[in-house]
């Protein structure tokens, strides 16, 4: 899909913004939004969305450019981007969101080897 290169009006642009987060808060699951986001977004646009989520979860897990570069395709340009948004608040929470779910998958699997 191919927008105008248009700029819409600063309020309207906010107003859809909104809807499109309130759409991803209302899917009571993981398998919901995921099919949600595979039919919204072309397969190249939800590809880079989701690859700056892995950059920003590697670079925090320590790993370095040329490794994160190599595995996900990217340049090192967009690596040292993500890194720039990582010290936002709402990129903080996201990373602490994606950690939690990992601690919580890590215990799951440690749990079902003891009641083995």
């Amino acid at each position: 899909m191919r927008t105008s290169g248009q700029k819409i009006n600063a309020s309207l642009k906010n107003q859809i913004i909104k809807s499109l987060a309130k759409v991803l808060v209302a899917f009571k699951n993981i398998n919901d939004a995921d099919k949600f986001l595979r039919d919204f977004y072309t397969e190249s646009e939800l590809e880079t969305f989701s690859k700056r989520l892995a950059i920003a979860y590697w670079l925090k897990k320590g790993r370095s450019y040329t490794n994160i570069r190599d595995n996900l395709k990217v340049s090192s340009a967009t690596v040292a981007a993500v890194q720039s948004m990582m010290e936002k608040t709402s990129f903080q929470r996201a990373l602490k969101e994606l950690e939690a779910d990992e601690w919580a998958s890590l215990w799951e699997k440690r749990i079902k080897k003891i009641i083995k």
